[in-house]
Formats: structure tokens, sequence, C-alpha cells
């Protein structure tokens, strides 16, 4: 029995961060039900048609989930939305800013309601404070949060390449989530989970934060550099390929400069003798770098670093990634249906001995309708009646 098999999860959800939280309650065996809109669903189904005519982000982050359509701006829709969440644990929302209030089912009046239910609400700014009605965004937030302000080249600001904001809103949201059942078996009650983009992604800017403020000056944009640490980014080998490395205390300096510069007498060099050093003589430290390595072929760059423990790596296209070797012989690839057949797909990089993740198929657009509805009492004559005046 996996560890959350006996929780049932209801969730308004669409896009990226709702979703990505509640698929992880689903992999762990939750019964996670996704309400969508009738006949057109989550708008994340429609980024793409990349993955045998379905959408990327969707299959990615709505496996093992049952698709209910439902209209819940109608009472008839809300009758039914009522009716699940007195069997629910956990109801989860990441709707435009005050959505659900109007439609009277916020998380304070079902908290009120179902004393046992733990309500998670994903919003851009939070419930409340000057900007709690903006909608919002994953490269918007990336802006709001800073991010773009040390992310980039000198030049030019650039935007993470995947939807971090959203990433980290949902793991906050997880966490939350099951924290507040914990609690709940100590109390008895449920609680409201309140997470923000903005403040979830502000949590992973305590570097630069801190660095920032006590400074005085933020970190520079040093692409794929680092701002307070050298060295430590991509180098050119003699070969025409490019190693990335980065040395992270002096104990590397020192094996990085016997073994691989070899110039032992840079280790004790004013200049370089530390990180500070090396970080103000980035330039000298760097060209010397290179010049050694325009000496070598990659194999031979990499058979050194290997040699001499110090990190590095080579840059992978997304194709690399799908073969890498080491997710291949850790065996982390499974498959997962959808309604367009069998598509490959990593399992959850949380790995509890003696469990395995359950990786369920991907539903199409209210595919469990039916099915859910005659659980909750719906009889055929009303289903069809629903669905005939667009409730479901």
């Amino acid at each position: 029995m996996l560890p959350l098999a006996s929780l049932t999860v209801v969730s308004l959800e669409q896009a990226v961060a709702a979703p990505f939280t509640t698929r992880q309650l689903a992999d762990w065996g939750a019964r996670v039900i996704k309400i969508e809109r009738p006949g057109t669903g989550d708008f994340a189904r429609y980024y793409d048609e990349t993955v045998k005519g379905l959408s990327s982000h969707f299959v990615w982050i709505n496996r093992g989930k049952e698709s209910l359509t439902v209209d819940v701006s109608q009472p008839p829709g809300q009758e039914i939305l009522h009716r699940l969440l007195q069997r629910a644990d956990v109801f989860v929302q990441n709707l435009k800013p005050g959505a659900t209030g109007k439609l009277g089912i916020g998380s304070q009046t079902l908290h009120a309601q179902y004393p046992r239910l733990i309500c998670c609400d994903i919003s851009g700014f939070g419930p409340d404070g000057p900007l709690r009605d903006r909608k919002a965004y994953d490269l918007l937030i990336q802006v709001e949060s800073g991010l773009l302000s040390i992310t980039g080249t000198p030049e030019q600001p650039v935007k993470v390449g995947v939807s971090i904001a959203d990433i980290a809103a949902g793991m906050y949201a997880l966490t939350g989530i099951l924290t507040a059942l914990f609690a709940r078996n100590e109390t008895g009650q449920g609680t409201v989970v309140d997470v923000s983009m903005l403040e979830a992604l502000g949590e992973w800017m305590g570097y630069p934060l801190y660095y920032s403020h006590y400074r005085g000056q933020a970190p520079a944009r040093t692409g794929s550099t680092h701002a307070t640490i050298a060295p430590y980014g991509p180098y050119p080998v003699g070969d025409g390929h490019t190693v990335y490395l980065g040395i992270q205390n002096e104990r590397e300096w020192a094996r990085f400069c016997h073994h691989i510069l070899q110039r032992p007498e840079w280790v004790t060099d004013s200049r370089f003798r530390d990180n500070a050093a090396r970080v103000r003589n980035r330039d000298t430290v760097d060209a010397l770098i290179s010049s050694r390595f325009s000496l070598l072929t990659r194999d031979q760059v990499v058979h050194s670093l290997e040699q001499a423990g110090i990190a590095y790596a080579q840059l992978n296209t997304m194709e690399d990634l799908w073969n890498h070797p080491q997710l291949r012989a850790r065996q982390r690839w499974s498959t997962v249906q959808t309604e367009m057949g069998p598509i490959e797909a990593l399992r959850p990089p949380v790995n509890l001995q003696g469990l395995a993740a359950t990786m369920g198929p991907v539903p199409r657009l209210g595919e469990h309708t039916d099915t859910i509805l005659q659980e909750l009492g719906y009889r055929g004559a009303e289903i069809v009646r629903l669905r005939r005046l667009g409730i479901i």
C-alpha cells in the first residue's frame, strides 16, 4: 500500500503550479480528482501537440489523476463539488485571484464548513497585500522576484528556461499539504495552506538577497560563470569542445593547479591564493586555464579532472538528458499510458526504500466524469440532464 493511498484530493487546477503539486500526491497513491471546464478543460492541454498529439506540459504534470468536467460557477456544479468535498482530505486551487471567493468556495469558508479538510491556495502574490488581485505567470514572477536581474549576461537579463516560479510554488504547496496532514493526525483538524509564487521564488533567492543587501551591490550577471566563485563555468578545450567546471574550496584549487594546470606555484600565488583573490583576477585565471586546456582534447581534460576529483560537466542537449547513461543505469524511466498510447516518463526523484511510486495514466478530458458522479449518488438520467445543460 502506497503511503498516500488513503487520501482523496480534489483540485480546481490549471497550468503548472497546482497540477505539479497534485501529480506528486498522485504518484504516491493519493486519489486526485482534477476538476476541469466542460468542453475545454485545463488550458495547459493545448500548449502544444508534441507528445503524440498531446501537450508536453500536460502529460508531465497530470498523470495518475481522474478528470471530472464540472462548471462550478453553476449551482448544480457547486452541488457536485460539495459532495466531493464531504469525502475529501485535501482541496487545492490556483484559479485567478478572488475567483473561489466569488463562488462562495473560498478556503476560509470551506475550512469552516469542513473542519477536517485541508485547503491549499496557490497564487501569484498571496491573499492580501497591495498585489493580491494581480494575475501572475511564471515569467512575471521571475521578473518581480529579481531573478532576471542576476540571470543572463552583462548585456541582457535572461529568464530561466523552465517554469521555475511555478515549480517552486508547487513544491512548497506539496510540503505544506504534507505538513498539514501530519498536524491533522495530531489535532483532528484541517487547516488552510497559503503559498504564493513570489514568496516561494523569494525563498530561493536567499543568497543574492543577503549578498546584495549587506554588500550594497547585487551579484553581477555573468552568463554561465559565477559572480562570486572562480574558476567556475565553461572553458573551451583544444578539440573544439567545452568543459564546465567549478572549484569550491582551496583543496580543490590546489589539486587543480598540481594535476591539471601543472603549475603548483599558483597555489600560493597572491593573485590566486583564495577565492576572493581569484574572483578579483578572474580574467587572468580564465586565460591561464584556457591556455592550458587548448593543448588538450576533451577526453584528456575529463580524464585529468576525474583523476584529481574535480567537479565538471559537459553541456548536454535535451536528447542527451533523455539518453543520459546515469538515468538509464538507475532505471529512472518508466512507461505511462495516455489516450494516444504509451509514453516514457521519469520516475519521481524521491526514492523510498521498499516502495515504488504509481505512475498512472494521463486522463483524457472528462474521462472519469460519469464514474465519479455515480459514486456521488447521481443516476443515469440525472447525468444525462447535467450534460445537456452544460454543467458537466
